[in-house]
């Protein structure tokens, strides 16, 4: 499905920045709206479950709703909620690496958040980017000017889930907001 019309110039984006960063990056979902998505939703660092290639529970290879973690299924179901539509919607990560900690640092973070401006290129259709966590609200100052319109939100992770839990139940109630702002 990576050769899909929808997701293949995002999956020569991935490999681009597999063979220059040197690190494992997840594909794009072919299940989401690719270069055609209206919404953007830009988490922090890939998971352990993005991961194809590590020990253990091996992972899907995907930024995915359908990957096997809480933080998916959150997603998936906050999505739901919140009743934006699959094909409206692209996900993907400020850090887009996973290199086998969740931890992320400056440096990292530094490089990623150059990375949203080449990522942008390639989606003439997004209206809305909602920022999902603290970090990912770092690429916020590369939004600015471009018209697009930008929300934040808490990260769906357990952590956020067992740290925050009145902020993460408003979630979809957030997500639903940015949904409503996109033009007919």
């Amino acid at each position: 499905m990576l050769d899909l019309p929808h997701i293949a110039p995002l999956a020569r984006f991935a490999a681009d920045l597999r063979e220059r960063h040197n690190v494992e990056v997840p594909d794009f979902d072919p299940l989401d709206g690719g270069i055609h998505a209206r919404m953007l939703f830009l988490k922090e660092k890939p998971g352990p479950m993005t991961s194809a290639s590590r020990s253990g529970r091996v992972g899907s290879g995907f930024i995915s709703r359908d990957n096997d973690d809480p933080t998916a299924e959150a997603t998936f179901r906050f999505m739901e909620a919140a009743g934006i539509p699959r094909e409206e919607t692209l996900m993907w990560n400020v850090v887009p690496g996973w290199n086998g900690t969740r931890k992320i640092t400056r440096q990292e973070l530094l490089d990623g958040v150059s990375e949203v401006r080449n990522l942008m290129t390639l989606l003439p259709r997004v209206e809305v980017v909602v920022l999902v966590g603290k970090k990912a609200a770092r690429a916020e100052p590369l939004l600015a000017g471009t018209g697009l319109v930008v929300r934040h939100s808490p990260h769906n992770s357990p952590l956020v889930r067992a740290s925050r839990p009145d902020e993460w139940t408003r979630i979809p109630e957030m997500w639903a907001e940015a949904y409503a702002l996109i033009r007919d």
